[in-house]
């Protein structure tokens, strides 16, 4: 699949969710409804751990109203066993040969990480529309990302990598960005104590980055 149609659109902030090692993968369920509560229905859920494939298909199951999906995704066996589980897109850092071919194999909406002028180039030359910039604040930030737009005006960004609600906005409001990825939503400790509350009330905050 070239491109990700709708993906970038469906809310300003896609969270990047990291379940703790010792997190019961069904904790990712009231997560979701949580994220999905506050306006954030696409959901990120990184191959990180070895529970990830489990949390991830207990919300594929039980949460339909979450697009769902795999970030982190680092080898073709990975991206089939995604999709196997319930993935409706897919994410990862970097991207190879190899990894773009599989991933466009699966038929779900794949989002493959930059950071630089010349990776860009590379995927459009692929028919790659839409991409992940990362580590965003690492690689450039916001002055980078802006930067692209004049000679590569064909591709659109998900930044994500160190980006919190204040520095979201600057990302936002640039012409070839349609939403960024981040993990402030989800923190550590509400996840720990099953603080879904919480969780919602960040999402909402993060779903108005968009107004």
């Amino acid at each position: 699949m070239t491109g990700v149609p709708g993906l970038l659109d469906l809310a300003p902030v896609i969270p990047v969710v990291v379940l703790p090692d010792d997190a019961d993968p069904d904790d990712a369920v009231p997560l979701a409804r949580a994220l999905v509560a506050g306006g954030l229905p696409a959901i990120e859920i990184t191959l990180r751990t070895p529970t990830a494939l489990t949390a991830l298909r207990a919300v594929a199951d039980t949460v339909p109203e979450a697009v769902v999906g795999a970030g982190t995704v680092l080898r073709p066996a990975q991206a089939e066993a995604a999709v196997t589980a319930g993935a409706r897109f897919l994410v990862s850092p970097g991207c190879t040969a190899p990894l773009l071919d599989a991933a466009r194999a699966t038929g779900v909406p794949y989002l493959p990480g930059v950071s630089t002028a010349s990776e860009v180039l590379g995927l459009l030359e692929r028919g790659v529309r839409e991409m992940k910039f990362f580590p965003a604040e690492a690689a450039g930030g916001a002055p980078y990302v802006r930067a692209l737009a004049g000679p590569l005006p064909a591709a659109r960004f998900c930044p994500t990598g160190g980006i919190g609600p204040e520095s979201a906005r600057a990302y936002l409001s640039l012409p070839n960005v349609g939403c960024v990825g981040g993990t402030w939503m989800v923190p550590d400790e509400a996840v720990r104590r099953q603080d879904w509350g919480r969780v919602e009330r960040l999402a909402r905050r993060a779903a108005g980055l968009g107004g």
